[in-house]
């Protein structure tokens, strides 16, 4: 018997049509979640987090970090008078954020900078200090505990650029509030750290940094008690020895020694080095084709178990057109996975889940079927290469 299948972009446009149904009921409508299901709101997050300012320019109005520097412009600059105080070719500062020369810009509006011009004096408006920018979060926590501190090895320039801003690059299609819900941080942030107007609007090519949240203290360890310590022989007693001079007791043999149990041996199973694990074991009925199927199908039992491909948590479940489950699971790796055309879901969105944990069951009927889905954040991916 062949096994209809759904088209995999039908169901999954009915999803993110529901995605921005939710939306609209706390924000401006959104419509541009591109399409894929990995876009689903994270809104409520993004509004919760607190974020640091923007780090002062200096009197050309740079910001240098670790990796990169970046310019921010003043009232009635253009690209060209930008360019001119920081000593760059005006149409090399154009091209490398997609703008013309004469272009005008925003007060405080950010371009990034190509390649490096002469840093700012230490401990001059637009030096930054990311040590101290990462320990900001610790002198802003509440005092409750002493804190025992002990003198730490410099900090590696590794650490240094974890804790720069993170500098995206919009591309086609993108808005600010996707942009702010990617990186689950306020629109508001976004506009006020990127000089943003009053509608967010982002053009394509632009870099825009993203602020930094304010972070929890860190957690200080219980000190560990040292164990106590007793003399060799104190607090046990000493066994009896064993007399040479009296004789052992006599052994005890049965009649009839005790039946063996009957022991099944399984053949040896050799644990699996793949990244991700089949959610079902089935056979597989489609393949994956970019931009046409964005999944594979998975075909098998009607009420089998559908697992999850790896550890994380639910990120979303939704439904499609059909009313039909879909389950999205975001991993520490930063991937997603989706899980289409199921029924009976055991878990709840917010969940920690287990590799081969069971998330759903298959349909009945003749839609005994998984649509399996991984992307990497709103792009899908071949899940072969994962699953071998």
């Amino acid at each position: 018997m062949q096994i209809p299948v759904r088209t995999p972009s039908i169901r999954l446009c009915a999803a993110v049509s529901a995605f921005a149904l939710m939306a609209a009921c706390n924000e401006p409508l959104d419509f541009d979640l591109r399409g894929k299901v990995g876009g689903f709101s994270t809104a409520p997050a993004a509004l919760a987090v607190s974020t640091t300012d923007r780090p002062e320019a200096d009197d050309r109005g740079i910001i240098s970090y670790p990796s990169y520097q970046v310019a921010v412009s003043r009232r009635e600059d253009s690209v060209a008078d930008v360019a001119a105080r920081i000593g760059l070719p005006a149409d090399e500062l154009a091209r490398y954020n997609g703008m013309e020369v004469t272009d005008k810009l925003r007060e405080g509006e950010i371009l990034a900078l190509p390649r490096r011009v002469s840093e700012p004096a230490a401990g001059t408006p637009g030096s930054i200090d990311i040590a101290s920018l990462a320990g900001d979060a610790i002198d802003s926590a509440p005092d409750t505990t002493p804190v025992t501190t002990t003198t730490l090895e410099p900090v590696s320039a590794e650490v240094l650029k974890a804790a720069e801003p993170v500098r995206h690059k919009v591309d086609r299609g993108e808005t600010a509030y996707t942009i702010s819900r990617l990186y689950q941080v306020p629109v508001e942030s976004l506009a006020e750290w990127n000089g943003l107007g009053s509608d967010f609007a982002v053009r394509e090519g632009q870099y825009l940094l993203i602020p930094i949240k304010n972070q929890p203290a860190p957690t200080t360890a219980a000190p560990v008690e040292a164990a106590a310590v007793t003399q060799p022989g104190a607090g046990s007693p000493t066994p009896t020895p064993p007399s040479a001079t009296q004789p052992l007791p006599d052994e005890v043999v049965d009649a009839e020694p005790p039946e063996t149990p009957d022991v099944s041996v399984g053949e040896p199973s050799k644990a699996s080095s793949a990244a991700m694990s089949l959610p079902v074991q089935g056979k597989i009925i489609s393949t994956y084709s970019k931009g046409k199927n964005d999944g594979i199908d998975i075909a098998g039992s009607a009420g089998g178990s559908v697992s999850a491909a790896e550890s994380g948590s639910v990120a979303a479940i939704t439904k499609d057109a059909d009313q039909i489950p879909i389950i999205v699971l975001k991993h520490d790796t930063g991937l997603l996975t989706v899980y289409a055309n199921v029924e009976n879901i055991t878990v709840n969105k917010g969940d920690s889940v287990k590799r081969g944990q069971k998330i759903a069951s298959l349909r009945s009927g003749d839609d005994a079927y998984v649509h399996f889905e991984v992307r990497d954040g709103f792009d899908s991916v071949d899940p072969m290469p994962y699953l071998q």
